[in-house]
């Protein structure tokens, strides 16, 4: 039995997410941006939150967590946990975990920031990925090397193509404006992007997407793909440096 996914936007465009165990009631939280929104939500569905899970230490993933941690199981990554509010459980790549009775695999994807981890929920089929890879982009590398990022994404894309993919902040239609410039010639991109201007324009979330859209489209996935490489000259670059190319021109866009 999967577990029934809540997506709550939050601040001027982050989301947190809500799963729940219909079967014991148990809930998580995925990241904290801010309390209100989340509370209001668990309060219209008489759910309590019985764990907390952070992605990483920006503000705009932990801001709402003491107002929301009242007997909830906080849980982060051991590398982050000295500039994180306190945890209650410390885990890292390869830690047993299991929230809302199922097992959940955890991948340190350090490059927005080093430390910071996704959860991947296998049998609901779903990866909280936040600031790493992101609807159509991935994080601003703030802490971590191209080649950390590059190595991070590697690992989420080998997850199921179905997963759904939980990023963090509401970024798609500028990430799709970006990824046009990149690969403008990529039908299933122009389709996307049109796609992501009509949900925009009736405001609805673009998150979260499924990896298959993201393998296909996500111009940060696809420093590896031929056709990418060619379209921006570097037909026979490294992989990680086709990556560090695509980031820097994201940066400057």
């Amino acid at each position: 039995m999967s577990l029934d996914l809540v997506t709550i936007p939050c601040r001027a465009d982050n989301y947190a997410f809500l799963l729940h165990d219909g079967r014991t009631g148990d809930t998580a939280l995925v990241d904290a941006p801010e309390a209100a929104p989340v509370q209001a939500e668990l309060d219209r569905r008489g759910w309590r939150l019985t764990d907390i899970l952070i992605t990483h230490h920006h503000a705009d993933h932990v801001d709402g967590l003491e107002a929301l941690r009242d007997g909830a199981r906080v849980i982060g990554a051991a590398a982050d946990a000295h500039r994180l509010p306190p945890l209650d459980l410390e885990v890292s790549e390869g830690s047993a975990l299991t929230v809302c009775g199922e097992e959940v695999a955890i991948y340190d994807v350090s490059g927005h920031t080093v430390g910071h981890i996704a959860f991947h929920f296998p049998e609901t089929g779903v990866a909280f990925t936040a600031d790493s890879l992101m609807a159509l982009g991935c994080g601003r590398l703030f802490e971590g090397t191209p080649q950390q990022m590059w190595q991070s994404l590697l690992k989420l894309r080998d997850l199921s193509p179905d997963t759904l993919i939980c990023s963090g902040h509401e970024y798609t239609a500028t990430n799709a404006r970006f990824a046009l410039t990149i690969e403008p010639g990529n039908p299933e991109l122009i389709s996307r992007a049109g796609a992501i201007d009509e949900a925009r324009a009736a405001n609805r979330p673009t998150v979260p997407s499924t990896l298959k859209e993201e393998i296909a489209t996500n111009p940060f996935l696809r420093a590896d793909v031929p056709e990418l490489k060619q379209a921006i000259g570097m037909d026979d670059a490294p992989d990680v440096e086709v990556f560090a190319e695509v980031r820097s021109r994201k940066d400057r866009f």
